[in-house]
């Protein structure tokens, strides 16, 4: 950590050329002594990548940021005061430290929270950022989390963890097992030290794979922000029972959309199907990953429009957690019929189609945009489809 960086010239230099060219900066170089070029570069990139991520952070000086790259791994602020919502109590152990984002909204929700990151360089930086940002109920440990609790005789409220993936994992297949570190191996030390525990993995996670490796699973809520799913949280507790909630959360621009169900329902759910009636809806990305595909249907009063589709209609409008469709035509999908439509600017989705969306817009001629939406998908009687709509 250069402290040099945090001079108030250097930090004038960052912030004045927040949005000038890096390549240009590093043409020029700089001139200011024990800092170089390259340390002035990290810190401007790593700040821009905060503006709308880390609000906080961007809007606090004096600040030490790290590699661009860290930033882009760490939480938002808006995903972890989610994760900050949904846990309290007096003392958290975050194992796998960071950046330091989730252990800062904590810190609104405990009265203790310990901060363990074994780079020491990065816990130098996060201790000095947390002085900054005026916290002190946080305590930093430069040290390996897991180390950290087996040398500890302190029992916490809730144990916290964002494993990553490690670099020699090859395939796109993710297991825990595959990650750092590794939940599942140390269960009976973690269960030593708390009740409760809360993982944080990534959107690639498979659910059913996710759920026997972790086992004791008490929760799982899929966060998506702006209709991109970010998180999957999985709150574990001793001896829960195999069916647990899960709790889809969409955090998008003008509010919170929720959807929640369980796995066993989701199995015994039986929806009603139907060609397009006046409303098409499609849910949004968390419920997909979730997969609560006949529970929507089945909780909102929809029709599905086959099992594979995964698009809803019905003839009143309903609020739904995802986008809102009123239909203006559906058609049986043919080249010289859908050509007819005069259609030549569009926005294309396939759901359940054997052609690309690429390959649909060259045979059909249909450029990107406009205000017509066209989702090309399969009906009850499995009849290739295309529904015209305007999107509400």
């Amino acid at each position: 950590m250069n402290k040099r960086l945090l001079h108030t010239d250097i930090q004038d230099f960052i912030t004045q050329n927040l949005k000038s060219e890096i390549a240009s900066i590093l043409l020029k170089g700089t001139s200011f002594n024990g800092v170089e070029t390259r340390e002035l570069v990290e810190q401007i990139e790593a700040k821009n990548k905060c503006l709308s991520k880390l609000p906080s952070w961007f809007n606090t000086e004096n600040i030490y940021y790290p590699n661009k790259l860290n930033i882009e791994q760490t939480s938002s602020e808006r995903t972890a005061n989610y994760k900050a919502s949904l846990i309290t109590g007096d003392s958290i152990l975050d194992i796998t430290g960071g950046f330091g984002v989730d252990c800062f909204a904590y810190s609104k929700s405990f009265k203790e929270v310990t901060h363990c990151e074994i780079n020491t360089d990065l816990s130098a930086k996060v201790a000095h950022n947390f002085k900054q940002l005026q916290v002190d109920n946080i305590k930093t440990v430069a040290q390996d989390g897991l180390s950290y609790l087996k040398e500890s005789e302190t029992v916490y409220d809730w144990i916290y963890i964002d494993p990553s993936r490690r670099h020699d994992s090859k395939g796109k297949v993710f297991f825990l097992k595959d990650c750092l570190p590794n939940v599942p191996e140390h269960f009976d030390l973690l269960f030593k030290h708390t009740q409760q525990i809360l993982v944080k993995t990534a959107p690639l996670l498979d659910i059913s794979i996710g759920s026997q490796e972790l086992k004791q699973v008490k929760a799982l809520h899929i966060i998506a922000v702006n209709n991109e799913v970010k998180e999957l949280l999985w709150v574990l507790e001793k001896g829960a029972s195999t069916n647990f909630p899960i709790y889809t959360v969409n955090l998008t621009k003008t509010g919170i959309e929720t959807f929640n169900f369980d796995l066993n329902s989701e199995a015994l759910s039986q929806p009603d199907y139907c060609q397009p009636l006046h409303y098409i809806y499609e849910p949004n990305s968390a419920i997909l990953k979730a997969g609560a595909f006949n529970s929507v249907a089945e909780q909102l009063g929809v029709c599905k429009l086959h099992k594979h589709s995964h698009l809803y209609t019905s003839e009143a409008l309903i609020e739904f957690p995802g986008r809102t469709f009123k239909v203006i035509n559906t058609l049986t999908f043919n080249k010289k019929t859908i050509q007819k439509t005069g259609i030549k600017k569009a926005n294309i989705t396939t759901r359940n189609f054997p052609e690309s969306v690429s390959d649909l817009r060259k045979k059909l001629k249909i450029t990107d945009g406009g205000h017509h939406y066209l989702f090309f998908t399969t009906d009850m009687n499995d009849n290739k489809i295309v529904i015209i709509c305007e999107k509400i």
